[in-house]
């Protein structure tokens, strides 16, 4: 990336991941759509929060990385631009989030508190360092974010799949695919035949791994 530009999120086809839509970022130029920037929290504030916390920062800390990237997104999104070359939106929002995370173990180190060695080792960082200015994600943190985006895809599948599938067998393969409960013990609590308690597993398990086959195919 150019030191002097402001980097800028690509967006392929039509969907990014978790989904991120073309339609959805360029929305975002106007900062009067409450709607679409609730959307676009909603749907990434947990991966933020989640990869600042393995990271090794606190609560409040993690509370803080996403404010400051949800910012940066929003001060950087009004010269928003369709360019593949530049990279893709996930990992313009990765530099965003990394930059955020090491600010705070910088901000750590000048108060005398212990940080993540690993973390603070690899990487290059300083109180006013834009990420277009030098700043490089450490490889424990993009390892971190792949995992925490994955999970983070996967609960934007369930979510979309709950919507449509029926409440009961959504309940089913809630209770034995997310939480691991025994077919015997689905079929007495919900007092239904082992049959079905096979078919809804089977059909919702099924409209999730395309959701995710979806999304994923989707993935830049």
């Amino acid at each position: 990336m150019a030191k002097n530009d402001d980097p800028s999120p690509s967006t392929p086809g039509t969907d990014d991941l978790l989904p991120t839509r073309r339609s959805l970022l360029g929305r975002l130029k106007d900062w009067r759509d409450d709607r679409s920037w609730q959307e676009f929290f909603d749907t990434y504030w947990r991966l933020i929060y989640g990869v600042a916390l393995k990271a090794g920062l606190s609560p409040s800390e993690a509370e803080e990385v996403v404010q400051e990237t949800m910012l940066s997104v929003a001060k950087k999104m009004k010269d928003f631009r369709y360019d593949p070359v530049r990279g893709s939106f996930k990992g313009w929002l990765l530099q965003l989030t990394g930059w955020r995370i090491t600010n705070q173990f910088h901000r750590r180190s000048a108060r005398g508190v212990a940080g993540d060695p690993e973390l603070a080792k690899s990487a290059t960082f300083g109180a006013a360092m834009e990420p277009d200015n030098g700043f490089v994600v450490p490889p424990e943190l993009y390892k971190i974010w792949q995992k925490e985006w994955e999970l983070n895809l996967m609960q934007g599948a369930l979510d979309r799949v709950r919507k449509h599938a029926k409440p009961k067998h959504f309940q089913v393969f809630d209770l034995a695919v997310l939480q691991h409960k025994p077919l015997k013990q689905i079929r007495e609590f919900l007092g239904i035949s082992m049959a079905e308690v096979y078919l809804a597993k089977h059909r919702v398990g099924k409209m999730v791994q395309s959701e995710l086959a979806r999304l994923r195919k989707q993935e830049p």
